[in-house]
């Protein structure tokens, strides 16, 4: 008995391996790695922004609209719970993407605050953030990039076949993936203004 419960298994894995069970479990869990990744960088940039909000006030006092679009964007992401099963729900999945492009839009208005205060500008610590908040940006553009390929990689996997079989019949369903309005959002480096696009204005500074 047990000799033939081991032939058994035995020809279950070489059946399952070959019709991709093995290959669905490996590109789910690429999926969740990139997805994990994606969390984080939105998780840093969202850390940056009172320590950037407090140095802008420190100096521009008078831009309280745009502080209160910060705040509002912010509080915005930090209401989405964030559970493993958000990337699996495509409204759910929208209503992240929305709130985090706002927090990305404000974000990008509260730097362009600075063109109008050169004090600002030169002052270390703000380059400091400036510097960290760029670099998340360019983060998050790249964790997005690795994270839409990764899901396009794993829907085409399951939906051929005899793939697509083996995954009726474990539950392995399409994903849903960011939406892309501009074909360059998650191919190129992000076109926020952090005050260093002109070079007048950078020389200026200095």
């Amino acid at each position: 008995m047990k000799l033939l419960r081991n032939l058994v298994l035995l020809v279950l894995a070489i059946g399952l391996g070959g019709c991709g069970y093995n290959a669905m479990q490996r590109q789910d869990e690429a999926v969740k790695a990139a997805w994990s990744e994606v969390l984080n960088q939105y998780q840093r940039r969202a850390d940056l922004v009172p320590n950037l909000v407090a140095t802008v006030k420190g100096y521009a006092q008078h831009e309280e609209k745009v502080f209160t679009e910060v705040a509002d964007a912010r509080a915005k992401v930090g209401s989405i719970q964030v559970t493993p099963e958000l990337a699996n729900d495509p409204q759910a999945l929208a209503k992240f993407q929305a709130a985090q492009g706002e927090l990305g839009n404000a974000l990008s208005r509260l730097m362009a605050v600075s063109e109008n205060y050169p004090t600002l500008k030169a002052d270390g610590l703000f380059q400091n953030l400036q510097a960290q908040l760029e670099g998340t940006e360019n983060r998050i553009t790249v964790a997005r990039q690795r994270y839409v390929q990764a899901v396009q990689d794993y829907n085409s996997m399951i939906r051929t076949f005899p793939n697509n079989l083996t995954a009726k019949m474990f539950g392995y369903t399409v994903k849903p993936n960011f939406s892309v309005q501009n074909e360059q959002a998650i191919s190129t480096a992000p076109t926020v203004d952090f005050g260093t696009a002109t070079p007048a204005h950078a020389a200026s500074a200095h």
